[in-house]
């Protein structure tokens, strides 16, 4: 029987059943479609001649370049704040207050040690570090006792307990005196639904004891939001408070905070060409972090990010939206601001004196799932909701999305707090990575490629993302909540907890390892009727292929039936096989890719199989 060919549409559909997508793509792993295609993604490697380990689960990762153009990296953790800058690492985690006089408690024989500092204003998990030691607190040496620490546990409002480096050899009271340097409180890097029982890292309180919210427990887990103003660095804690960084002062030091801005606000851009510094979610009183009003709008003086007071002589000033219960991101597109809150959209485009900025609703029912979850394409914008994809090009349209129910369907949204988006410009594709029904961390992504206009899915993990443009490749965070390893600062007591950073798109494997990629075709068959199918051999098309390929058949009689490989599979491809003889036979079959090798590279081209009617037996 002469040869056919086997065309494939591209992207993966998981609205269909199996044999209802039929000519298509079912599933898929560390794939992209490209020119209607499915081909392996690219590789990742560690960023920089080492590798390097934060503490914390990144946030978000941003990318600038100073005034003379030399290129600078920010990390954002749920714990500190790292930058980048001429091949060094520094944390530049703020510091909120400094305290002289503290003392201490030893008790001979333990490396726990209580510091006593009255309304110290630490919560567990905390970072402090103590100068300047005196007395040598229970035999432990001046010197020793300095350091970094993190906060093991918070004994009461006076007093926390550290984890020094060697134990005491003596048990004394109030020993000691030292300054103890505070950076700003810590977040969570998960969510938790309620307060109650169980919330919170475990020995929070006492067993038992359900968790208030005068626990220092924050419902969502941390979340930073970088931008500039010029070549100086914004910093915004979600929920928390707004910083700059100078690089003109050096990395050795730490981003302070911004006097005159609101002390809480949920998100902070710098509006443009008008250069206006704007918060979202923020405080009717300034200074007051109760006053906070979820969906209020304050902004800074033109070019003056001190000064958010409105007068008859500035541009500061503020108003409150009305559509949603809080506002959730925002974002610089085409000739306006969008703001986004937990069900609608927004548009702030800059009107000049008296009314500097004009506000108008564009969509409703379209809110945002999380801080991250909008990117913004050549003025066309694409966000994740609680349902559905969306995008706005003048007019908020929903996306037809052929992996919907499977993305949304097991999609834990107790932390949606961490969606979080990535634009790839080089393949023209926007990336949402996600924590499954079953996990508080990030592991699973969902890609739309909005030039082709199809989906796929995967499971690279993935905290935070940014686009090729500083650098020459995308750059990514990985989290691993149970690494120990080596951070780039020594800390004493520190818990587990490490990202690293990656340069995405770079070569072939994942950071030296192979990386398991795999598509899998829908069922397909021989015509309408009752007929069984027989394939005798299939001639193999790919492009670029590099390292030997897995191909699978999988069989079927009925749509409901367990599939069955072929009776001679594996079928291994090298880069010179020509042809195929198989043995398959079956009403339905499914071709499935896979790739496991080191240092493999292909992209998909249009097989021919060789198939003819066979019977029942």
């Amino acid at each position: 029987m002469a040869l056919l060919r086997l065309f494939l549409k591209p992207g993966v559909d998981k609205q269909n059943t199996e044999y209802g997508a039929e000519g298509g793509w079912i599933d898929s792993d560390y794939i992209r479609f490209r020119y209607g295609l499915p081909e392996k993604i690219g590789g990742w490697s560690s960023f920089g001649e080492t590798a390097v380990n934060f503490v914390g689960a990144p946030s978000e990762v941003f990318t600038w370049n100073d005034l003379d153009g030399s290129p600078y990296i920010v990390v954002g953790t749920n714990k500190k704040v790292y930058v980048y800058y001429g091949g060094t690492w520094a944390d530049i985690t703020p510091i909120r207050d400094t305290n002289t006089g503290v003392t201490f408690d030893t008790t001979s024989g333990s490396d726990l040690v209580s510091v006593n500092d009255t309304g110290h204003g630490a919560i567990m998990g905390d970072f402090v570090t103590i100068s300047a030691t005196t007395g040598n607190p229970g035999g432990i040496p001046n010197a020793t006792m300095n350091g970094e620490y993190e906060i093991i546990t918070v004994t009461n409002a006076n007093k926390y307990v550290i984890e020094a480096s060697v134990n005491a050899t003596s048990t004394v009271s109030a020993t000691g005196t030292a300054t103890a340097t505070y950076q700003i409180n810590t977040g969570s890097d998960v969510s938790y639904a309620d307060f109650g029982w169980g919330t919170g890292t475990w020995g929070l309180l006492t067993w038992g004891t359900a968790r208030p919210p005068s626990a220092s427990i924050a419902l969502f887990s941390s979340v930073w939001q970088f931008d500039t103003f010029g070549e100086n660095l914004i910093l915004q804690l979600v929920d928390g408070g707004i910083y700059e960084w100078l690089p003109s002062t050096g990395i050795g030091v730490r981003a302070t905070a911004i006097s005159g801005a609101p002390t809480k606000s949920k998100y902070a851009l710098v509006s443009t060409p008008d250069r206006h510094l704007i918060c979202f979610g923020t405080e009717s009183t300034i200074g007051t972090p109760s006053s906070q009003d979820p969906m209020f709008v304050r902004f800074s003086n033109q070019e003056d990010i001190n000064t958010f007071v409105a007068t008859a002589t500035n541009t500061a000033g503020g108003q409150r939206l009305t559509d949603g219960n809080y506002i959730v991101s925002a974002l610089r597109s085409r000739g306006q601001i969008l703001i986004w809150t937990d069900t609608a959209l927004h548009g702030m485009q800059y009107l000049g004196p008296p009314y500097t900025f004009g506000f108008q609703q564009l969509g409703a029912n379209c809110g945002l799932i999380g801080p991250h979850a909008s990117a913004d394409v050549n003025g066309v914008s694409y966000w994740m909701a609680k349902d559905a994809f969306f995008v706005f090009d003048g007019t908020v349209k929903k996306l037809s999305c052929t992996v919907q129910d499977y993305v949304f369907k097991d999609l834990n949204f107790t932390q949606a707090q961490k969606v979080h988006v990535g634009i790839n410009t080089q393949f023209n594709e926007v990336t949402w990575w996600y924590c499954t029904a079953d996990n508080d961390y990030i592991d699973s992504f969902v890609t739309y490629n909005y030039l082709e206009q199809v989906w796929s899915v995967g499971t690279m993990p993935r905290t935070a993302w940014t686009d090729l443009g500083t650098y020459s490749n995308p750059l990514a965070t990985l989290f691993d909540p149970d690494s120990t390893a080596a951070t780039i600062s020594t800390i004493n007591g520190l818990t587990a907890g490490r990202a690293q950073i990656f340069s995405q798109e770079d070569g072939v494997n994942g950071d030296g390892s192979p990386i398991l990629a795999y598509v899998k075709s829908g069922y397909f068959d021989i015509g309408d009727g009752d007929q069984v199918l027989f394939m005798k051999r299939f001639i193999p098309d790919f492009k670029n292929q590099e390292g030997n390929l897995t191909v699978r058949l999988l069989l079927r009689l009925y749509p409901q039936a367990t599939a069955t490989p072929s009776s001679l599979d594996p079928y291994i491809i090298e880069p010179s096989t020509q042809k195929v003889d198989t043995r398959a036979r079956g009403r339905q079959v499914s071709l499935q890719i896979e790739s496991s090798e080191i240092d493999t590279r292909w992209r998909f081209g249009t097989m021919r199989v060789d198939i003819q009617p066979d019977g029942v037996r």
